[in-house]
């Protein structure tokens, strides 16, 4: 009897063996079946890494390995993208742009890596503060009633203000793209000039160049505002049509009439004609300002303009 149980647990063990020889082989067989890559990814802040991974989808292998992404980050490549032998995952922020060098096009000309350097560079933000004049205003006493005949009497002098302002400033190759006023400090309040007005005005001759349809000297002209967005001049680089960089409580923009380099006193402040524009005609004139903003609270404006000798 004792033999045949012997017996009996020899064949049970061989059985049991048999089984696990057959799991081990399937498992190798599996093992072999799935194909493993060498994946390299390549961080934003320039830390390299290599896994080994059956996943071909760009995605997938950042979720098997923990890597979430941010919201300002992207992937090269994207990450619908199927990855072959030999490609890398590199993260990187959204604005950056791959660079590949072209080789020889189909009409044989090679691009030159400044070429594509200078078509796809990346776009930078700055924080700029600039300190900007307040023109100050002309204020008018009239004496004419308590007094006799008197002249014009400046009682007190004007004096411009000075305000910091904030903005958000993006740039591609150093030429500026877009600009957002952030926030507007005053460091001084301007001073009105106050002037006392005679009670009989004599009349004299015209400063301003008479062509056709100018008017005499103190003539009242139409006075807007722009600034340098592509809103106002349709384009963003900050030069006047003089060659000169546009400077708020400076820079006009004027018909030809005025040559460059004229000085115009504009409702009791000096301007000096710097630029031109499609719409500046007869009459009307452009004052720059820094912001969109100013642009529009600045509106329409009658103001009396003379040339300043």
């Amino acid at each position: 009897m004792k033999k045949e149980e012997k017996a009996s647990l020899s064949i049970m063990k061989i059985i049991a063996i048999s089984i696990l020889l057959i799991l081990i082989s399937g498992i190798g067989v599996m093992a072999v079946n799935t194909k493993l890559n060498d994946v390299k990814i390549i961080l934003q802040n320039g830390y390299e890494m290599t896994v080994l991974t059956s996943k071909t989808k760009v995605s997938d292998i950042l979720e098997e390995n923990n890597i979430i992404l941010e919201e300002n980050q992207k992937t090269i490549p994207d990450l619908a993208y199927e990855i072959t032998a030999g490609e890398s995952i590199k993260i990187t922020d959204k604005s950056y742009q791959e660079v590949q060098i072209a080789k020889i096009s189909e009409e044989g000309v090679e691009t030159s890596l400044n070429q594509l350097l200078e078509n796809y560079a990346p776009i930078t933000e700055k924080i700029v503060v600039e300190q900007v004049t307040i023109p100050y205003e002309t204020v008018t006493k009239n004496a004419t009633e308590n007094a006799g005949d008197t002249t014009n009497k400046v009682l007190q002098q004007g004096q411009d203000g000075l305000k910091e302002v904030t903005y958000k400033v993006k740039y591609q190759n150093d030429v500026e793209m877009e600009r957002v006023l952030l926030s507007e400090v005053v460091v001084k309040e301007p001073v009105n000039k106050i002037v006392q007005v005679q009670k009989t005005v004599t009349s004299r001759a015209s400063t301003l160049p008479r062509t056709a349809g100018s008017t005499t000297g103190g003539a009242t002209y139409k006075i807007t505002a722009y600034c340098p967005c592509a809103k106002c001049c349709g384009k963003a680089t900050g030069r006047t049509a003089a060659g000169t960089r546009a400077t708020a409580g400076r820079t006009v923009a004027a018909s030809s009439q005025f040559a460059f380099g004229t000085q115009l006193n504009i409702g009791g402040h000096v301007y000096t004609v710097e630029d031109r524009g499609g719409a500046i005609k007869g009459n009307k004139i452009d004052i720059f300002v820094n912001s969109h903003a100013e642009a529009l609270a600045w509106g329409v404006r009658y103001l009396p303009v003379n040339v300043v000798n």
